[in-house]
């Protein structure tokens, strides 16, 4: 590793250590960017939309980053810091239960209505049509994620591996959430 890289490794560590929550938004924020990034060009879009790209950013800010700080806090409160095979599978179990079908819905939603500007009308019938495909879909993909992350990555890191993960998971729902848009231009 380079020493630039070893550098700014080590700044992040220092911000992740004094600022965790804040250090966690902007982490999800920028992923989000870069996963949107690709997504747009995956899509065929010329020419880069900048305002869906901070929108993006902003909801891996204002909501992924702090929802996965305080799930894994949560999580580790309720089964105090556990790791034993047992308590994993739970784990896994509860966040695909109750984080999983919540966070595809919310972003689906999201993208609809703030990222899209598409009426309620539009975007409830976009998401009744393609939520269950997304959340089966979710549930083959996830749980290995979940089971990896509670078993290998240690409390601090779990968001960062988390939302990593979730910059490309969140290219499936962006190509997903833009293949109606795509279909009707």
């Amino acid at each position: 590793m380079s020493d630039i890289a070893k550098e700014a490794w080590r700044n992040y560590l220092i911000q992740l250590q004094a600022h965790p929550l804040r250090t966690k938004a902007i982490t999800s924020g920028v992923l989000a960017g870069f996963s949107d990034v690709v997504a747009q060009k995956i899509s065929g879009i010329k020419r880069l939309q900048l305002r869906r790209l901070l929108l993006i950013m902003l909801y891996g800010f204002a909501y992924g980053g702090p929802f996965g700080h305080f799930l894994h806090k949560l999580m580790d409160k309720i089964f105090k810091g556990k790791k034993n095979t047992k308590t994993i599978a739970k784990k896994v179990l509860l966040e695909q239960l109750i984080s999983s079908p919540w966070n595809n819905f919310f972003f689906m939603t999201y993208y609809g209505l703030v990222i899209e500007g598409r009426p309620w009308t539009l975007v409830k019938n976009k998401v009744r049509k393609d939520y269950p495909t997304v959340q089966l879909t979710a549930w083959k993909f996830w749980p290995i994620v979940g089971w990896i992350n509670y078993q290998y990555m240690p409390l601090q890191f779990r968001v960062l591996f988390h939302s990593f993960v979730a910059s490309c998971w969140a290219i499936f729902l962006n190509l997903k959430a833009r293949s109606a848009v795509i279909k009707s231009a």
